[in-house]
């Protein structure tokens, strides 16, 4: 079995990277893929060095591994990585990034790298996610925050992932509410202009698991997409 390994971003901060995230695992696990989720860098901890968002990949995943896997820097404060980084004298190398994409890999064939706020957010100096994302050649998945606001979010993230010449992969549109601004219209808006496959439309469940919003997205065209390449598309659209 081929393996495929995807990058979600979002349209902003608290988009419900990591909730839409965790869905698809366990909907990948369902199908009888070896999901495996890896948020590398992660601002905000519960005292004790653990992030909940990796925390939660690592119980979406379908393959047992250590929280260390999972991720490679952790940050006390929730705030940006590279002030939280400059906060705490550490550089957030993005080759130890490679490095630990490189080994979470060897352990499962459908793996989903979650991203830290937006497509922009700075790791250290003039660096940013999407320059790793770009040297890694990973396809991308948009996780969208329904809200005011967030058509223009959305398509100016799928403009940057396009001229960063990588695939946009497919979409989430999350509730982030149980009411949503004008649900219907901004869901025809966005579908009409995001040229990727809509995988699901997420309502607002704010007690559930990942296991409950598994039900709500569809995987199946990215468990069939041939693997991306740095020479090619792959089936892929730009």
């Amino acid at each position: 079995m081929q393996q495929q390994v995807y990058f979600v971003t979002g349209t902003d901060t608290e988009a419900g990277k990591t909730f839409c995230t965790a869905a698809m695992l366990q909907a990948a696990a369902r199908a009888g893929r070896r999901s495996i989720g890896f948020k590398p860098v992660a601002s905000g901890e519960d005292g004790s060095g653990i992030n909940t968002d990796v925390a939660a990949l690592q119980a979406a995943s379908a393959v047992c591994l250590p929280y260390t896997l999972h991720n490679i820097y952790t940050f006390a404060e929730a705030t940006a990585p590279h002030l939280a980084a400059a906060d705490s004298g550490t550089l957030i190398e993005t080759a130890a990034l490679g490095r630990g994409l490189a080994e979470i890999k060897k352990h499962g064939d459908f793996v989903l790298v979650e991203g830290a706020g937006g497509w922009l957010t700075p790791l250290c100096g003039q660096t940013d996610f999407a320059d790793w994302v770009a040297a890694e050649r990973l396809a991308v998945i948009l996780v969208v925050g329904l809200k005011l606001g967030c058509i223009n979010h959305a398509l100016l993230t799928a403009q940057a992932v396009r001229q960063a010449g990588l695939p946009l992969a497919g979409w989430v549109a999350n509730c982030l509410s149980a009411q949503p601004h004008r649900f219907a219209d901004y869901l025809a808006a966005l579908q009409a202009r995001i040229p990727a496959p809509l995988l699901g439309v997420m309502p607002f469940l704010p007690q559930a698991c990942a296991a409950e919003a598994a039900a709500y997205v569809d995987v199946s065209a990215l468990l069939s997409a041939p693997a991306y390449a740095a020479d090619g598309l792959n089936g892929f659209a730009r």
